[in-house]
């Protein structure tokens, strides 16, 4: 029977070691080729965003290629128009750095001050008896090291200065452009992968009905019918949850950026920006939603009840975001488990960095579109879930 067993055995300790070389390949793949995928995945979402505005000029019978080079106009034209606003508040910010930084200075002498009374009062409290038994301990270990150094008779510490040593410069050989050029070559194969963001774009949207027909004729008879389904089940939820997210960070954005204008505080289009873009961070995004006013209102003396209520107000517009509106936009197509995200986050942000953060959700979305929509996957489906 052992003799029987002992091919299967061989076999799925085969397959396994086969899983694991694969995984490994496509780790190492995912790692040395990160520009060209995060390339493709950017340009990836941007097109789920701007299609349904494509599919919306195409109503006013313009062909797709036509309606996608206006609608990608536009965007790029938003996109500078944000960029304009948030480089101005950026400038804005570095003309106020050294009053912020007195101001920060001056937050940080109160605090100290604060802990040293509190300290001192409840130095105050303690009986006398235990304050001189403290610094007896403390006393102690000093006089038991004198004590050693007399019964060791270690000679006195000399005054006289070491012997100054040579020290020896190596320059560099290599001229300055070549340094310089080091310097550079690490940013601009990015920058040259996110030339390509705006063409992939036009050509995901323009050649959509194309791409799809075409790639259904890979497929003959009842598969072509599970990819067709697949494919469109995939396209729906990653659709749904990248447009809805993005809806609501425009949202947020917008009404978190109105609230704190009226309040009063600094840098208001650029902190609601920010916390709106936070807000949607799964499971952390109310504590990191309240980061940014909190490091405007710090610039603002003497208005703390100002500083509160835009605190408030942050709160309360992720609370109604992610509890009511969250479900309504995104649905309940696409909810991920939240062990899975967390897991998701650290291995595409190790793999990947800081990108890898913002797009570790998106990914895990795609994964889990798979899933559900391949028979022989639902079981990693559900995983993923939360039903």
């Amino acid at each position: 029977m052992a003799i029987l067993d002992s091919p299967s055995l061989a076999q799925k300790s085969f397959g396994i070691g086969r899983t694991l070389i694969a995984a490994a390949a496509l780790i190492a793949l995912l790692y040395f080729g990160r520009d060209f995928f995060i390339t493709l995945i950017i340009s990836a979402v941007f097109a789920f965003i701007l299609d349904p505005a494509v599919l919306l000029v195409m109503k006013l019978r313009l062909p797709r290629p036509v309606a996608t080079a206006i609608v990608i106009g536009i965007a790029l034209l938003g996109v500078y128009l944000l960029g304009a606003v948030a480089w101005g508040q950026v400038a804005t910010i570095k003309e106020d750095l050294p009053t912020y930084s007195v101001r920060v200075g001056e937050l940080v002498d109160a605090v100290n001050t604060r802990v040293s009374d509190i300290e001192r009062k409840t130095l105050e409290l303690l009986p006398k008896n235990l304050l001189q038994q403290q610094q007896e301990i403390q006393q102690k270990p000093q006089e038991a090291q004198k004590a050693r150094r007399r019964r060791s008779g270690t000679a006195p510490v000399s005054n006289v200065p070491p012997p100054i040593q040579e020290v020896r410069v190596h320059t560099d050989p290599r001229p300055v452009l070549a340094v310089a050029y080091g310097y550079a070559a690490r940013y601009m194969e990015p920058a040259l992968m996110a030339s390509f963001i705006p063409f992939l774009v036009y050509f995901m949207l323009s050649w959509r009905d194309h791409i799809n027909r075409r790639f259904l004729l890979l497929f003959a008879g009842e598969n072509r019918y599970i990819v067709g389904k697949t494919w469109s089940g995939i396209g729906e939820s990653t659709r749904a949850f990248v447009i809805g997210n993005f809806l609501l960070w425009v949202f947020l954005s917008s009404v978190s950026a109105l609230a704190f204008f009226l309040l009063g505080l600094p840098y208001w289009p650029l902190i609601g920006l920010l916390s709106g873009f936070f807000s949607l961070v799964p499971y952390v995004g109310l504590p990191l939603s309240l980061i940014p006013p909190l490091l405007a209102g710090v610039a603002v003396p003497n208005r703390f009840k100002i500083v509160l209520i835009a605190l408030a107000v942050a709160a309360a517009l992720h609370l109604v975001c992610m509890n009511f509106l969250y479900a309504k936009i995104v649905g309940r197509r696409v909810r991920l488990n939240p062990l899975v995200v967390t897991i998701a986050m650290m291995f595409w942000g190790l793999l990947w960095g800081a990108i890898g953060l913002v797009l570790a959700i998106p990914i895990t979305a795609a994964i889990k579109g798979v899933c559900d929509n391949v028979e022989s996957l639902e079981p990693w489906g559900r995983l993923l879930g939360e039903d």
